[in-house]
């Protein structure tokens, strides 16, 4: 997890934080906490704010990636490095909470993907994890053994149009 500053809204991670110093793994060991709870596990990447917005899932190049919410696609944007076009990101409105939306970059995507087509959490899939380790250094490469391909989760507040 880490900030973005890019307006996107704050997340709250579950679970254990993989990349805490000695004297909080010490301290929750001796009084409880995360570990207790959730095996699940989560490394604070740093990034700018205060507030951690943007989410890394870790899994290796071609990994098939499903949609996170029940929702409509939004839109569907090159992720372009360097002036090179690497992958997609995935807007998804949620039907839950269309005030939102719901992004997912760093993919490749199904190519049967097109905006307006309905998604179901966890059933539909938008794509697979992109391999952008010949194209930038990954901070998720320090805590895995591979080279910390991903995909970004972001949500935002949905556009709203004024009328004068």
């Amino acid at each position: 997890m880490y900030g973005t500053g890019d307006g996107a809204l704050p997340l709250r991670p579950v679970g254990t934080k993989g990349n805490q110093g000695f004297l909080a793994r010490s301290f929750q060991h001796v009084f409880g906490g995360g570990r207790a709870r959730s095996s699940l596990r989560y490394y604070d990447l740093g990034g700018t704010g205060s507030s951690k917005t943007a989410l890394d899932v870790g899994a290796p190049a071609g990994t098939d990636v499903y949609a996170p919410v029940d929702g409509t696609v939004a839109g569907l944007t090159p992720f372009v490095i360097d002036g090179k076009t690497v992958g997609a990101e995935i807007d998804i409105q949620p039907l839950t909470n269309p005030s939102l939306v719901v992004s997912v970059s760093k993919l490749r995507p199904d190519r049967s993907l097109s905006v307006g087509e309905s998604l179901i959490a966890g059933s539909s899939k938008i794509g697979s994890v992109a391999d952008l380790s010949g194209v930038e250094q990954q901070a998720l490469a320090r805590y895995t053994q591979d080279a910390g391909n991903h995909v970004t989760i972001e949500v935002h507040p949905a556009a709203t149009l004024s009328i004068p």
